[in-house]
């Protein structure tokens, strides 16, 4: 948590107030049971009542003052947790924004929103009760140790007997809690990948009766994560038996070392009562302190979860090569491997394309098709080979002005909530007329029109909308960027054939020009490219125009002839 507390740093004033007031509050705590001893052996002992009425007097004093630095110390501490927390989870939120789609890929959905909500705000409280009461529980403690001393030396030995004793048991479970905090974080986790998935995935589970081996996958994942709930609250719940136990043997060993002393004539019974009250209120700071060790342990453990995302090294990416060409996109020898793969995805790839082209890439499920494309903004770093944009290294470009040359329509067509006016101006904030244009181009004018238009409400997920019109929202958006390099990573398959022609056509027909990219496995979508890059296995078994593959590539003849035989899609 040693990172994560530089958080802190902007709140150093009610970082500094918060446990100092804490501590002047303890401070007049720890001089009531001296005023009560007064009273019992000065006061009453003797039947001086202007002393009886001066000592309450002066403990409602120190109770009042108490109160107020009491209140002042909560609010200095609770600023600081407040404020720790929200900028840890807006720098969380923009580190997971600025990670690499590799770094990305090593994290579930479910993971990363467990660590900005739930791990966020057991740091926070964590903080919380540290500022409060992590400082004025010891204080308390020692403080008690210390006036007990000044009370009765020899009564006040059990104290050194007894806090070395409490400290070993609270700091021993604490060290055995962090481990096992960490694994109920993790399958926390688990039951939440499964919540989203079921919740995301409901249409599909109901449509195939799934919904029972769907409940027993949670039943058992939420099992797991009690079980582990158990184990930690078994293991917690010994602090305060302990610490009853050990405190309680401690009280009556002092009432009867008092009683002996108070025989003998060294001491009064006031002095007892003061030993009696300061014995308790170690008792009450070491419960306090129980609950805070294991609210900080548990602050800890989610700490290193949220501090292996915020705190991430950057990847290591290839250095940028010196290399100059004509072209406006070229592979090199490209190999890429993704993180903990055993095998590579892309196998020496290598062709160029010139400005204005249309590259159309084919292939079978999991043959490199996205892979590829995710090459050319950098957005993963090859294992080998160079991949150059307007003839230069990528990783030579600057990282935000080569992704505004770059417009980008995934397989999976993502809408925000808000309105189709907002969904285009992620693209750019472009004039109405632009934004028409667009929307013309993509073949998406007329459902938009009788949606509403522009500002026609768009629900979380685009759910409003069918599959195709998502899809042509998503290029739309794509293309009021204007970008040089238009990628269409399969984005055309919820189509029916002459849009999707309408929509390439468009394209081919932009004042702008771009390069672009089609990912297809549909031939007619890409057989007027100026070049085709045919994929098999993450190699690139025929690079060329559409006639010259049917002859010389048999994989790409393959797929012709099952697309355009008898029955077949026509073009």
């Amino acid at each position: 948590m040693k990172n994560s507390l530089a958080y802190l740093k902007k709140y150093k004033k009610e970082t500094v107030l918060g446990p100092l007031f804490k501590l002047i509050e303890a401070t007049f705590e720890l001089l009531v049971p001296l005023v009560v001893a007064s009273i019992i052996d000065e006061g009453i002992s003797r039947g001086d009542r202007a002393l009886v009425i001066r000592s309450s007097l002066l403990m409602v004093l120190l109770g009042v003052m108490g109160l107020f630095f009491a209140v002042t110390a909560q609010y200095f501490c609770a600023k600081a947790a407040v404020g720790f927390g929200t900028d840890i989870r807006n720098s969380l939120f923009a580190k997971i924004q600025s990670l690499s789609y590799s770094r990305i890929d090593s994290y579930t959905t479910s993971a990363l929103i467990a660590r900005l909500s739930t791990d966020v705000n057991s740091m926070q409280n964590g903080v919380n009760l540290f500022l409060r009461l992590f400082l004025r529980s010891p204080f308390i403690v020692i403080g008690a140790a210390v006036m007990a001393f000044t009370v009765d030396a020899q009564s006040a030995l059990w104290f050194v007997i007894v806090i070395p004793i409490l400290s070993a048991v609270i700091f021993g479970i604490m060290l055995l809690s962090v481990p096992l905090h960490k694994k109920v974080q993790g399958k926390l986790e688990n039951v939440l990948g499964i919540t989203e998935e079921n919740i995301s995935g409901a249409r599909v589970i109901r449509a195939f009766a799934g919904e029972e081996r769907e409940i027993s996958r949670f039943e058992d994942e939420n099992s797991l994560l009690n079980s582990f709930q158990k184990k930690v609250g078994r293991l917690s719940a010994l602090m305060n038996p302990l610490t009853y136990v050990i405190i309680n043997f401690a009280i009556i060993a002092l009432l009867w070392t008092g009683a002996v002393r108070v025989d003998s004539g060294a001491i009064q019974v006031g002095a007892v009562v003061a030993l009696f009250n300061y014995m308790s209120q170690i008792l009450v700071e070491l419960i306090k302190l129980v609950t805070v060790t294991v609210s900080i342990t548990k602050a800890v453990a989610c700490s290193h979860r949220v501090e292996d995302v915020l705190f991430a090294p950057a990847e290591q990416k290839n250095t940028p090569a010196d290399i100059h060409t004509q072209d406006k996109v070229s592979f090199c020898n490209v190999t890429m491997r993704y993180t903990g793969a055993a095998e590579p995805s892309l196998y020496d790839i290598s062709f160029s394309v010139r400005e204005g082209e249309t590259v159309g890439i084919i292939g079978g499920t999991g043959s490199g098709k996205t892979t590829l494309v995710n090459l050319i903004g950098g957005l993963y770093s090859p294992e080998r080979g160079i991949v150059c944009v307007d003839g230069a290294d990528v990783f030579s470009h600057d990282s935000d002005s080569l992704l505004q040359k770059i417009a980008y329509v995934p397989q999976k067509s993502v809408l925000f909530k808000g309105t189709v006016r907002d969904n285009l101006y992620w693209g750019r904030r472009a004039t109405d007329e632009e934004l028409w244009e667009a929307l013309r181009a993509s073949c998406a004018e007329e459902f938009v029109l009788e949606k509403g238009g522009l500002d026609s409400p768009v629900e979380q997920n685009g759910r409003n909308f069918s599959g195709g019109q998502r899809q042509r929202l998503c290029v739309a958006r794509a293309l009021v960027r204007k970008p040089e390099i238009l990628i269409l990573d399969d984005s055309s398959s919820a189509l029916d054939f002459a849009t999707d022609r309408a929509m390439r056509k468009a394209i081919k027909n932009l004042p702008f020009s771009p390069t672009v990219f089609i990912v297809s496995q549909r031939t007619s979508s890409i057989m007027h490219a100026d070049t085709i890059i045919v994929m098999d296995d993450g190699r690139a078994v025929g690079i060329g125009k559409h006639d010259e593959l049917l002859k010389d590539c048999a994989v790409y003849r393959e797929i012709y002839n099952s697309q355009f035989k008898k029955g077949g899609e026509a073009k």
